[in-house]
């Protein structure tokens, strides 16, 4: 499996790969998805459900039917509050976003969408959520993103969070599937819609200031101040997404030595350097998605960027150059529970299954808690919210984390903050975030790591998600003896939807993608690269053995 990585990888993407916008619109408006067929449902993943219009994955049809079924879940769990409504800067997202409106007003639901049509970046619907709740028992409010996150230009994303302002758990997931599902197989007779216009004029639907509220609130997570104070150079590549509006007023309002180097909103990304399969994608953690950023190391002490709808992070230092997401958590863990004098000494460290082992070691040396869960932030959502947990990372450059107080800010990933506390931790400690990680080295070793993804069909990623223990025949991984084979994750027990198999000095995971009809395989070895291929051939013989 080893990843065919395309000779395009990395280069500006070219005029033959931009997707078709008239074509995916229309797609969109004018494609009957086919609710027998499993790739035309509708079907929740770690974030929300996700397709393409081309593909009848994310069509119109969808949309009426998981909006309207959403609106029979807030019924039924006497949800009345107001409902925050945000969408990115894919093609398919403010279609999207209009046919939900008309949906939502039709069903009498409190609609709070952006002043002047603004993009809305994932934290800042957690955030809204969150803020509207405080001290609330009743009237509670919950919120709709639409994002397909960093995937291609011509998918299309609808996540829903509820009043915790997470991603929804499962059950709430699954609920919202089994019936947005059946609406379609009806005929999506039963769902409710009035014209846009008329959604948009409607007594129901009401304007926020989202960019406002989120951004006059930043110094309550971040210390400003000292980002101010010591005026280092930062840029930010928004990389066309949600976020593309925040960053200058953020700059202004505090004061901050911020260049935005590209203001370019346009749904065909083509200022994108192409990924390593040859697709646009927006991925901040992928070298070759991040080369125009990466060129930026030597104008800036710090430069970063976001995803499309900014809830991910990639760091750029001038002596690393783009930090994988693993080294940047385990610096900012080392950071935040030593700056942080106000969080619960009780304060734990949240991380998922297939992030680096480092992370527990700095955890460990600061005598912290580790919880560890499967994959999806869903399962960091109480522990942010009532301050047990201080920190928690997902290995694909996602994390959020308590404010100064420690209490929670969002209870969804933030990119934007995460960008922010690389500049608090270079004003602050005179080396950037990269110098630190290279300091925790020389304390607990210096791991390699790696992650391959590959195609996978939808049958194959279901029986990927069912490996069990017993189907690993092997006591050694790599020359050492298996120390253990996890199914479920360690902290909550939750089944981690593919399998872990852990030596002492390394450790690999195989899990079909949530989001992505791919699978990967983690790897990580304490003991150099010949010692991590090793690990990665005797993965994929564990995991390519068992698609049959």
């Amino acid at each position: 499996m080893a990843m065919q990585i395309s000779p395009l990888a990395g280069k500006p993407a070219n005029v033959e790969m931009l997707v078709d916008l008239p074509k995916l619109l229309t797609a969109y408006y004018t494609e009957i998805p086919d609710p027998l067929v499993a790739e035309q449902q509708v079907a929740f993943g770690t974030s929300g459900h996700r397709g393409s219009a081309f593909k009848k994955s994310f069509n119109e049809w969808h949309i009426l039917a998981i909006s309207q079924a959403i609106c029979q879940y807030r019924l039924q769990q006497n949800i009345d509050g107001p409902l925050f409504l945000g969408f990115d800067t894919h093609a398919l997202s403010y279609p999207a976003f209009a046919t939900a409106l008309e949906v939502l007003a039709a069903n009498k639901v409190e609609v709070m969408i952006a002043e002047r049509d603004e993009y809305t970046p994932t934290p800042v619907i957690s955030h809204a959520i969150l803020s509207y709740n405080r001290g609330r028992k009743q009237g509670l409010a919950d919120g709709i993103v639409i994002t397909p996150s960093h995937n291609p230009p011509h998918e299309g994303g609808f996540k829903y969070n509820p009043p915790n302002g997470g991603p929804a758990e499962l059950a709430v997931t699954n609920w919202i599937e089994t019936q947005a599902n059946a609406l379609l197989r009806n005929k999506i007779r039963e769902v409710k819609r009035i014209a846009f216009e008329t959604a948009l004029q409607s007594t129901t639907t009401h304007r926020y200031n989202y960019l406002g509220a989120y951004i006059d609130d930043l110094s309550h997570v971040i210390d400003m101040k000292v980002i101010s104070d010591s005026q280092i150079s930062l840029g930010v590549d928004p990389l066309g997404g949600a976020g593309v509006h925040y960053w200058g007023p953020i700059a202004e309002k505090y004061r901050l030595n911020l260049t935005v180097v590209n203001k370019i909103v346009d749904p065909t990304f083509r200022f994108m350097t192409v990924d390593w399969d040859g697709q646009i994608r927006m991925d901040p953690s992928s070298p070759y998605a991040m080369q125009n950023l990466i060129n930026l190391k030597d104008r800036f002490e710090i430069a970063f960027a976001c995803d499309t709808d900014h809830d991910r992070h990639g760091i750029v230092t001038r002596g690393q150059g783009l930090l994988t997401p693993n080294h940047y958590f385990s610096a900012a863990i080392s950071y935040l529970f030593q700056q942080r004098p106000q969080w619960s000494a009780k304060a734990g460290v949240g991380k998922t299954v297939v992030s680096s082992r480092m992370i527990d070691y700095v955890t460990a040396g600061l005598k912290r808690q580790l919880y560890e869960v499967p994959v999806g932030f869903k399962w960091f959502v109480d522990g942010l919210l009532d301050g047990t947990l201080g920190f928690c990372c997902e290995e694909s450059a996602g994390a959020s984390f308590l404010r100064l107080d420690g209490s929670v800010w969002t209870t969804d990933k933030d990119g934007i903050i995460s960008c922010l506390l690389a500049a608090e931790i270079t004003a602050r400690m005179g080396r950037d975030p990269g110098e630190l990680y290279q300091e925790l080295t020389k304390q607990y070793g210096d791991p390699v790591y790696e992650r391959l993804e590959a195609a996978a069909t939808v049958q194959q990623k279901e029986r990927l998600k069912k490996l069990s223990a017993d189907q690993v025949t092997t006591k050694t991984l790599a020359g050492e003896k298996i120390l253990s084979i996890l199914t479920k994750a360690p902290s909550n027990q939750a089944p981690i939807g593919g399998l872990k198999v852990i030596a002492e000095n390394g450790w690999f995971a195989v899990r079909p993608s949530g989001t992505e009809s791919i699978y990967k395989i983690y790897a990580e070895s304490f003991l150099g690269k010949e010692h991590l291929q090793r690990i990665l051939s005797e993965a994929q013989m564990i995991a390519g053995s068992k698609w049959d």
